[in-house]
């Protein structure tokens, strides 16, 4: 059965098997240190992944007024912050993997930031090769002051070229633009007047304001979609975003491993600061947890599949191709196993507390609806089982 009839077919009702003794077993060596901006000794920072939902029937205000009342809710129930995704050209019913308002999250941030006083705001992330560097440091300097010192900037480049088709920038420059970009705005933080020659940006004395509110800046975290990336990111001594959506269960040990050693040889203190973006799901039964899910993950995932083979088909990228194929035999057995953390309060917290050790994470940052087609009552009713009996299980001190 191919993974688009699964995911229309009736749901599984008996309860999915896990097996952890392998992976625990084979975690990072190591893994319980200091994390540089999270929780750290004290317990595991817990953010709120926020896509912008665009669903059918609501209008884009709507759409927007959800997500702001969502960012109510995290506060109001004890989330530690909350994530904004940035998507491009995602109407509902598109091609897009998920339908959203979310293009500029750093303009919803600022509408956050005026009606919360507690929370953190993350980007996750930002998409810098599409913007301009300069006025990405000044909108970004501007909205840590305007949330007095409250943003973490999570930046990225997208694995998929969509979004870079509708701004006419070639997706093969993306790993250039985000060095070089970066480089630009840290400048544009730290220096009182700065010069600059690069291969898409060249200024001469330019001085810059406002410096941001948390100095030198907010902190960075970039994600990693690529296994090159993970060591790069190390290199450059950045935070560490990764999602499980994307890098199945098995991999994590290894992968976070090659980010910890490149940090360590580039000579930064500690291992670093990993977060862990993962959808997670609770419910009162484990059959409740594991059926609920089950019609918008399968449909998430077919979408994915087809974004990877159009990836490939017109870009010529093996590695796409290659997750294309890999995705079409995906099982929703799998999908339970490797890539998501659906079940009742007390399994969830045995699986992120094994996470926690085995990894040595700083934080997660929960997606409470993947793909997008769970009823927002039951999305709420997840969040609040989460806030009252997992979150705090999570937070006790070690």
């Amino acid at each position: 059965m191919s993974l688009a009839t699964r995911a229309s077919a009736v749901a599984p009702t008996r309860s999915i098997k896990w097996s952890w003794h392998a992976f625990c077993s084979e975690g990072v060596e190591g893994s319980a240190f200091l994390c540089l901006g999270g929780q750290g000794t004290t317990g595991m920072d817990i953010g709120l992944m926020m896509d912008a939902d665009y669903r059918r029937g609501q209008t884009e205000w709507q759409a927007f007024e959800a997500a702001l009342t969502t960012a109510d809710l995290a506060e109001r129930l004890g989330f530690d912050g909350v994530w904004l995704a940035e998507r491009h050209f995602s109407p509902p019913g598109g091609t897009a993997l998920i339908s959203s308002v979310g293009s500029a999250p750093l303009l919803l941030a600022t509408a956050i930031a005026t009606r919360t006083s507690r929370i953190r705001i993350g980007t996750a992330v930002l998409l810098l090769p599409l913007g301009h560097p300069v006025r990405l440091a000044e909108e970004v300097a501007t909205l840590d002051h305007l949330s007095r010192g409250r943003l973490d900037l999570g930046i990225g480049r997208s694995s998929f070229p969509r979004a870079y088709e509708g701004y006419h920038i070639p997706y093969g420059e993306s790993r250039e633009r985000f060095r070089e970009y970066l480089e630009v705005m840290r400048l544009a933080w730290t220096q009182p007047r700065f010069s600059y020659t690069g291969m898409f940006y060249t200024c001469q004395d330019l001085e810059v304001i406002p410096k941001p509110y948390q100095q030198p800046h907010p902190p960075l975290h970039q994600a990693a979609a690529t296994r090159d990336t993970f060591a790069t990111i190390g290199t450059m001594g950045l935070a560490l975003l990764v999602a499980l959506i994307g890098t199945p269960l098995s991999q994590l040990a290894t992968v976070i491993a090659e980010y910890q050693t490149a940090w360590r040889a580039a000579g930064h203190p500690g291992r670093g600061e990993v977060r862990l973006r993962l959808p997670i799901y609770v419910a009162d039964t484990l059959d409740q947890a594991q059926a609920d899910p089950y019609q918008s993950v399968m449909a998430y995932y077919e979408r994915l599949r087809q974004g990877y083979l159009r990836s490939a088909q017109r870009f010529d990228n093996a590695e796409h191709a290659t997750l294309a194929v890999q995705l079409a035999t995906l099982t929703y057995e799998e999908v339970m196993r490797e890539r998501v953390l659906f079940g009742t309060p007390n399994h969830v917290v045995a699986r992120l507390r094994a996470l926690q050790q085995t990894l040595g994470l700083c934080g997660i940052i929960i997606e409470p609806n993947v793909g997008g087609d769970l009823p927002p009552d039951r999305v709420a009713r997840s969040l609040d089982l989460f806030s009252q009996d997992v979150a705090p299980r999570l937070r006790e001190k070690a």
